[in-house]
């Protein structure tokens, strides 16, 4: 059985949003074991709500609580009895498979870093995150785990994002590119120049750079940066997914005869709020951990959560991490030769 980890007090609208999203994913999942982290207390006022529990639905007592805006570094040093440490540890005992949480992402990323390491041929962890496109989905890496990259840093986020494509998305030679501000070899600085040179020259389906603009075109499957500018271009997009939300419902009231439209495209308009609803994808995988981990925006409803929990144990089962170290060690043996 998989058995996973939720950080019952991670997120703005913890613990309810939480324990909610939980429930959900523990009748659906009978097969995965789910185990809530965080003041027993609390949780279990939140659960009593529910009647019958899921069997398969389980508590740990973590008394203490990493806020959002604590330092990563000092609470995780100074809170071992918070939620997000706990999980670290039971994942590190080997009695979960995964953990999640949508908490300090900070904290999420240090703890894991610390407490389980990093995968045989990763040097630093990334967040990746799927995007929808005119292609089906996009995966863009880091966006957030590593804002002080070196050029082998994007070369190995390129190569996990390749086997998340191919083993959970189903992308037989996924293609990879370089975000940079231009399409030409010599673009960017010398940071990008030296990555753009150790992604062409390795195994992996590298084919240039890419400019903004084409991150939604589907043009490529994988796209590599660093952690700063991934998080700009996260924090830019959706903006801009609530904006053209926002400015489509104006454009549909302002007139009657957009209101009768409105009415005859709505089923269209439906299909791609759901596109572009990141609760639809639950949360981003913190990549190169020796474990599953994954963080969840930090206004996660339940249907997040839920979502969540779901894709976390499809990595499990994909042996994505199994993968990853595969494919490194199938990397060095042919920069050897």
């Amino acid at each position: 059985m998989i058995r996973i980890a939720v950080d019952g007090m991670g997120g703005d609208r913890a613990p309810r949003a939480v324990v909610d999203g939980t429930v959900q994913a523990a009748h659906l999942l009978n097969e995965v074991e789910i185990i809530l982290v965080g003041r027993k207390d609390r949780l279990s006022k939140e659960l009593s709500r529910f009647h019958p529990l899921p069997k398969n639905l389980k508590l740990h007592d973590a008394p203490e609580v990493i806020g959002m805006g604590e330092s990563p570094a000092i609470s995780v040093r100074r809170k071992p009895d918070s939620s997000i440490c706990q999980m670290v540890e039971l994942a590190k005992a080997k009695q979960v498979n995964a953990i999640i949480s949508a908490g300090n992402t900070g904290a999420m990323v240090v703890a894991a870093s610390l407490g389980l390491g990093l995968l045989e041929g990763i040097e630093r962890p990334g967040i990746a995150i799927l995007l929808p496109s005119l292609n089906g989905l996009t995966l863009l890496i880091d966006v957030g785990a590593n804002i002080d990259s070196k050029p082998e840093h994007l070369l190995q986020y390129g190569l996990m994002g390749s086997v998340v494509m191919r083993r959970v998305v189903g992308r037989k030679n996924p293609s990879v590119g370089l975000l940079n501000v231009g399409e030409e070899e010599s673009k960017g600085t010398d940071f990008h120049r030296q990555a753009f040179k150790l992604l062409e020259e390795s195994s992996l389906n590298f084919i240039g750079n890419m400019e903004g603009r084409e991150i939604y075109t589907g043009k490529c499957d994988v796209i590599v940066c660093d952690g700063f500018v991934g998080n700009v271009v996260l924090k830019v997009s959706e903006g801009m997914a609530l904006a053209i939300r926002e400015l489509q419902v104006r454009e549909m009231k302002r007139t009657l005869l957009n209101k009768l439209g409105a009415v005859l495209l709505l089923p269209a308009f439906k299909r791609l709020k759901k596109q572009m609803d990141y609760t639809e994808y639950g949360g981003a995988p913190l990549l190169g951990i020796d474990g599953v981990c994954f963080i969840s925006h930090g206004s996660s409803n339940a249907k997040a959560i839920r979502n969540a929990i779901r894709a976390a144990a499809t990595f499990v089962a994909h042996e994505v991490n199994q993968q990853i170290v595969a494919a490194t060690h199938q990397m060095a043996r042919q920069k050897v030769h």
